[in-house]
């Protein structure tokens, strides 16, 4: 039986209508992508042809899911709004304060014990406000929202940038702040620029080694990081029908590494035989009376050239293997081409450790074609060289695979199981050695491969493919092994080649599973109380931020210029201090430590200007604040690529900074800013980059006259007496506007309901 069916159903006997009218509208056939946005148009409004990536449009999403990390700053937001319960369906599960280090059991059992204050604070929320409660050990965000509340034709938002793997099932699911996430749970529209659109035809079928994994690699290293920021990526063609549904949503999971607001395919046969297979045949009955409106228009497929912003094209007919990084998703290398590569880049070979699951790849079909390997390290005499960990997306997925024998396999040649939880994908990794920073390579299915990511040591070399692939490699022990072509070496001296993976799409006795972790809310909460220690250190209640004094801001100190890449995980690490998430202060404590300073080339180290020495980035700028000192972050391109994580914006909103001035922003860095009462600007000319120097103290002119599409100016005043005046862009509309000059979103929110 599904959840929340009767809004499925609405949303299904309305859209027909809803469809019909925006193609009238717009006098066109539609994209998927246009079909559900129109479809979800806040208050029903009348569709009309909104420009792309210029008209901001209000929309109700059908759901809200957070993760724990997230969930607490976002609930605690909500706790300020005023409303007795959520307006939409909302969940939260408890995936990311576990640490992977001795193995499933033990790890679960500390997590539940160090974060039993937390998760208590998070239980008792989701049961006073009539929000579903995932328990720690019940599995990723993802995976279980894949399982239980994704609908093809739906919209949700949720506090992880990787809410983007709901597309895999049909849905246009977006990652947001936790601001955002309030706004919808009190019941007010959600705001988003119109997409540009970007469709990727796929040809052919993946077949052998190549993986729907290898999609998204692929596609990463044509679009880069950054190039599908601002727009929605649509998947269709004979090679998307002739995927599984959990390859798809693989696919739409690291579509959040190349900036996409979101990714998604278009309802087919496997979407009908996933839903079907997890228990929701009802919605796919649903669906299947709607299916019309849950793919393109046939005119935009046939030519998509005349819908889409761009269009790109892979055969994966053709489509090789890839291995994507160090230290950046985008960096795609076809294992064919990875010992040329190496060689030339000086990446080390030796493979240490192989680690598979996460969100991004732990379904049935991933574990089970992973599992097709490891029983040839056996079967071809073979000794794995590398360390393997496996990371279930699910109790679900876990109990199953534990019943078809998997896990017994993986047992069988050393391997270690972790939670079924985040674990070394954000950080939690408590790896033996990293301490050392030693020089090594891990390969590894999850998303994400920034410096220190996984373990926290800056010389681990961290490169993403395929579970399959990661496998191979960890059997083999060599980055450089191409198991397409190479031998191994097995105990008896004989030369053995690894036969391709293979495996079940879904598992052919059904999923099963005893305890699933869910734990449904009070019909009634009005009479639960939410407690939180003053004296705690992991949850502090929030104060509402203070309003724009209504003047041009003077004798702004520089607190930082940073160089080149800055993701969300240099702004506010994870790994440790996760568990600070809902303590605004203490985990301002790590606000832009991991960020290099252009001016000495290191990490946390900035320039205090009311003393002339340099100091930790949080210390100077807490000695900034007490002297009732604004301040200034400059950023290089890009910046706040990554995480959804609204901490990024809120620690320097905390502790005194009043603008971030960038060359570019990701997209949902630069709207949390917004929610914050930030300003979030960006270089008109960005040559004017160098012209900050360390010791600047900044005006930022024209907020008087603050308005939708005027440039601001700054004027930089330098240490010798002299200054520079440039121009400075925003994206502000009305009514973002308006949060500035509040204070922050949310006191208008309160504002409205007091």
């Amino acid at each position: 039986m599904a959840f929340d069916l009767d809004l499925i159903k609405s949303t299904y006997a309305n859209m027909p209508a809803k469809v019909a009218a925006a193609r009238q509208a717009l006098g066109r056939p539609l994209t998927l992508t246009e079909k559900i946005l129109y479809s979800h148009l806040w208050d029903n409004a009348s569709p009309k042809a909104f420009a792309r990536a210029a008209d901001y449009v209000d929309f109700a999403p059908d759901r809200v899911a957070m993760q724990d990390a997230t969930a607490q700053m976002a609930l605690l937001q909500f706790m300020q709004a005023g409303r007795p319960k959520v307006a939409v369906p909302s969940t939260v599960h408890c995936d990311h304060l576990i640490t992977a280090k001795t193995g499933a059991n033990e790890d679960l059992k500390v997590a539940n014990s160090e974060s039993k204050e937390v998760y208590d604070f998070l239980a008792s929320v989701s049961n006073k406000y009539g929000i579903g409660f995932w328990k720690p050990g019940a599995g990723i965000i993802h995976q279980v929202v894949l399982e239980n509340y994704a609908f093809p034709g739906g919209m949700m938002i949720g506090t992880d940038s990787h809410t983007v793997n709901a597309g895999g099932l049909g849905m246009i699911a977006i990652g947001v702040g936790g601001a955002d996430a309030c706004d919808v749970m009190a019941g007010l529209p959600w705001e988003l620029k119109w997409p540009k659109l970007i469709g990727i035809k796929l040809t052919g079928k993946l077949s052998g080694w190549a993986a729907p994994k290898d999609v998204i690699l692929k596609v990463a290293g044509i679009l880069t990081v950054k190039g599908g920021t601002g727009a929605i990526v649509e998947y269709f063609g004979e090679g998307a029908t002739s995927m599984s549904c959990t390859g798809k949503g693989t696919i739409c999971n690291m579509g959040a590494e190349i900036g996409a607001t979101t990714s998604t395919f278009g309802y087919d046969e496997s979407m009908e035989r996933y839903l079907r297979s997890t228990n929701r045949a009802d919605i796919a009955d649903l669906a299947n009376g709607v299916k019309e409106h849950l793919t393109a228009d046939p005119e935009v497929y046939a030519n998509p050239e005349k819908y889409f912003d761009e269009v790109i094209e892979i055969n994966l007919n053709e489509l090789e293997p890839h291995l994507n990084g160090p230290f950046t998703p985008d960096l795609a290398t076809p294992i064919s081409k990875m010992k040329e590569a190496a060689a030339a880049n000086g990446w080390p070979t030796r493979v240490e450790v192989g680690l598979i699951g996460s969100c991004t790849n732990s379904s049935y079909e991933d574990i089970s074609r992973a599992v097709s390997l490891a029983k040839q390290v056996s079967e071809k005499n073979l000794k794995t060289k590398a360390e393997y960990m496996i990371t279930p997306g699910s109790e679900q997925v876990r109990y199953t695979i534990e019943r078809d024998g998997f896990l017994e396999v993986f047992d069988q040649i050393g391997a270690k199981v972790f939670t079924n939880a985040c674990g070394p994908c954000i950080g939690m990794w408590d790896r033996t050695g990293a301490e050392k920073q030693e020089k090594n390579t891990i390969v590894h299915s999850f998303n994400r491969n920034f410096a220190k990511r996984a373990d926290g040591n800056p010389n681990t070399y961290a490169f993403v493919a395929s579970p399959e692939l990661v496998t191979a490699l960890a059997i083999a022990g060599d980055l450089t092994f191409n198991p397409l072509t190479d031998t191994l070496t097995n105990e008896k001296g004989e030369q053995v080649k690894l036969d391709p993976p293979t495996g079940d799409e879904l598992p052919v006795k059904g999923f099963a599973v005893e305890d699933a972790g869910y734990q449904a809310p009070a019909a009634d909460g009005s009479g639960v109380q939410v407690m939180v220690d003053p004296q705690s250190a992991r949850l502090q209640l929030l104060d509402p931020f203070t309003a724009w004094e209504g003047n041009n801001l003077t004798g702004l100190k520089l607190l930082i210029k940073v160089k080149g890449k800055c993701t969300t995980d240099h702004i506010s690490m994870a790994g440790p201090w996760l568990k600070f998430r809902g303590h605004l202060d203490n985990i301002s404590n790590n606000l832009l430590i991991g960020a290099i300073n252009i001016f000495n080339e290191k990490p946390n180290e900035v320039k205090n200007q009311l003393t002339g020495e340099y100091g930790a980035v949080p210390a100077v700028q807490r000695a900034y604040k007490a002297a009732g000192l604004g301040s200034v972050v400059v950023g290089d391109e890009n910046y706040g690529e990554g995480s959804s994580r609204e901490h990024a914006a809120m620690e320097p909103r905390h502790l005194g900074v009043r603008a971030v001035l960038v060359k570019s922003f990701a997209r949902i860095h630069e709207t949390n800013l917004k929610k914050q009462g930030m300003l979030a600007l960006t270089f008109a000319n960005k040559e004017d980059y160098n012209k900050i120097q360390e010791s600047d103290n900044i005006d930022i002119i024209g907020l008087t006259e603050f308005a939708p599409g005027k440039s601001l100016h700054m004027i930089l005043n330098h240490a010798d007496g002299s200054s520079d005046t440039i121009e400075v862009n925003h994206s502000y509309n009305d009514q973002q506007i308006e949060w500035f000059k509040a204070g922050g979103a949310l006191n208008i929110i309160r504002k409205n309901i007091a």
